[in-house]
């Protein structure tokens, strides 16, 4: 009898898991993510069985050494908790990478991990991995951003009218789908004029970390402030595009949830996010008007801001609104410190990336692409082809403007201003931006934060 119950329970246990009704051993933290173990064995391949999971919307995979490079392919496929019905195999991004400096890399239980991937709300997945040589300590992150969600706040005041006809054609008709925009002074302090240069921008409408639901007391170090931001870079999240624009506040909690909660690190790694329907949301805390330390371009974190585009512009093209965003948020954040944005600047690599050495001078557009500094596709192809246009759609954003008694940044960033193109401990010049007709900064201190 014995037997033959201990036979039943098994042969249960098998079709339940061939339905894709397993059960997994999982952590189930409060903070809206969920983790399942990819059992270890093959080095070089390794599978997670069809199960029923905790509710998540956003997914992705983790590993324990955060320099350990992901050398293979991820795929997963997800069960929708609408339909029951089970997807095709997707490709995680696998690309992800560690910051080079500052508390997203020292801080303790960071790990390397992959690109997360907006699935939908869903309540079941099955992973198959596979590489040359795959990381110790592989874990699915099954992230919920509705967890807690009650305390996403939602009013809205409006900022200072912005003249959009200079950024481009109109945006589609769709942005009263997405979270009500909110005036970017509840987000940080009080923006101020422009620094010492000939340009500035008007400040575009961001919708706060507030509105959209970041819940602050999972940021435990205060942000790192760098030297003046001399460049911005353009990612995309990458994952999916099947996503109406009411889901993106969600979308941006998810990966603020994954960042913090799966990757270890102290914040969400871009400063700026965008939606298809041209809404811009506050990324990394610490004022959007300040020279944050982000974790976005490995090697290039230091002295640059970021913003990312959600979707996959690898497959889809962008349009008039995602275009025109880029462009304002880039014109005003280089704006501050009266760049052009069609210029170019000279930064130094902080670290050997794959693409570039550590202490390597390289040449950037004041608005390049995540693949100019580092070995990924991001931005996607058509994205990325689109940063000309958005160059110039910047550049008409930009007003010549009087000079500001004071930079963003204080008599700190008056005095690296003053001297721009000096590079303190380094000791080489950090390269002229003709159009901007100034000089680069002095690095050498901040660098070694």
């Amino acid at each position: 009898m014995t037997h033959r119950l201990l036979r039943t329970a098994v042969a249960t246990a098998l079709a339940l898991g061939a339905l894709g009704l397993t059960q997994p051993a999982r952590a189930t933290p409060s903070d809206g993510v969920h983790t399942v173990r990819v059992p270890d064995g093959d080095p070089h391949d390794r599978s997670l069985a069809p199960r029923t999971t905790e509710p998540f919307s956003l997914i992705g995979i983790t590993w324990d050494d955060p320099d350990a490079v992901f050398d293979g392919s991820a795929q997963v496929r997800t069960r929708s908790r609408k339909s029951g019905a089970w997807t095709a195999w997707r490709p995680l991004d696998t690309e992800g990478r560690t910051p080079e400096t500052g508390p997203d890399r020292d801080r303790a239980g960071v790990r390397g991990s992959t690109q997360p991937l907006w699935t939908g709300p869903s309540d079941g997945v099955q992973v198959r991995v596979t590489g040359s040589r795959l990381p110790e300590g592989l874990r699915v992150e099954l992230v919920d951003p509705e967890a807690g969600s009650d305390a996403v706040h939602t009013s809205a005041v409006e900022p200072d009218a912005v003249d959009t006809s200079a950024a481009g054609p109109d945006p589609v008709d769709t942005p009263a789908a997405g979270p009500d925009p909110v005036d970017t002074s509840a987000a940080g302090p009080d923006p101020v004029g422009p620094a010492a240069g000939p340009l500035s921008a008007p400040r575009p409408t961001v919708t706060s970390r507030s509105a959209w639901g970041a819940d602050e007391s999972l940021v435990k170090d205060p942000p790192t402030l760098t030297g003046n931001t001399k460049a911005m870079f353009v990612h995309h999240t990458a994952g999916t595009n099947d996503y109406t624009c009411s889901q993106s506040a969600s979308i941006v909690r998810g990966v603020f949830l994954y960042h913090v909660q799966s990757n270890g690190w102290n914040d969400i790694g871009y400063h700026f996010l965008v939606d298809k329907c041209g809404t811009v949301f506050e990324g990394r805390a610490g004022g959007i008007d300040k020279p944050v330390l982000g974790a976005h371009t490995y090697g290039f974190n230091t002295s640059t801001s970021s913003v990312s585009v959600l979707g996959d512009y690898s497959t889809a093209a962008t349009n008039a609104a995602v275009r025109a965003s880029v462009a304002k948020v880039a014109a005003w954040k280089l704006g501050l410190y009266g760049i052009d944005p069609t210029g170019k600047v000279v930064l130094t690599s902080g670290a050997d990336n794959g693409k570039y050495k550590l202490g390597q001078k390289v040449t950037f557009h004041r608005i390049s692409g995540h693949r100019d500094g580092y070995p990924t596709e991001c931005p996607g192809q058509n994205l990325y082809d689109d940063l000309p246009e958005i160059r110039t759609l910047a550049s008409n954003a930009a007003t010549t403007a009087a000079p500001a008694a004071e930079p963003p940044d204080g008599p700190q960033a008056a005095a690296e201003g003053a001297t721009e193109g000096v590079e303190g401990a380094a000791g080489g010049t950090e390269g002229v931006d003709g159009a901007a007709g100034g000089t680069e900064g002095v690095e050498g201190q901040v660098r070694a934060r």
